[in-house]
């Protein structure tokens, strides 16, 4: 027997989820009275999108845009290289890469590093990049 914190005994719990099943099988209101059905959104009602936030309007939004970007390569040039491989310079950075099988688009974006620099970080090879990662 199961001894938990409910604070319906079996029997009650039985009972409710009888009471369910209709409307839980059907997938839409089930009561016969229309009264008791829920009342649709209002025109003048907030329309909430249930795929996130409100992006900013115009700069805000590229600036936001850009600085996942960054933190999205970031990441993945972290996933593919260890910190023994630092400081590098370009070519260390993209033999590292493709020993690790990093994909097409972090190589790309490896090859485009500039001639000559070294980096003692992941930060700092996105900030060559021209990126600011979030944070």
């Amino acid at each position: 027997m199961e001894r938990g914190s409910n604070p319906v005994g079996p029997r009650k719990d039985d009972e409710m989820k009888h009471e369910l099943e209709g409307h839980l099988r059907a997938g839409r209101p089930t009561h016969v009275e229309e009264a008791m059905d829920p009342e649709p959104p209002a025109d003048d009602d907030i329309r909430v999108d249930p795929g996130g936030p409100v992006p900013p309007p115009g700069e805000e939004r590229e600036q936001a845009r850009a600085a996942a970007a960054a933190e999205s390569l970031r990441q993945e040039l972290a996933r593919h290289l260890e910190r023994t491989a630092f400081p590098a310079d370009r070519g260390t950075l993209l033999e590292v890469l493709e020993a690790h099988h990093a994909p097409g688009l972090v190589l790309e974006a490896a090859r485009k590093l500039p001639e000559g620099g070294e980096y003692a970080n992941v930060t700092q090879v996105v900030k060559a990049l021209g990126g600011e990662p979030a944070g």
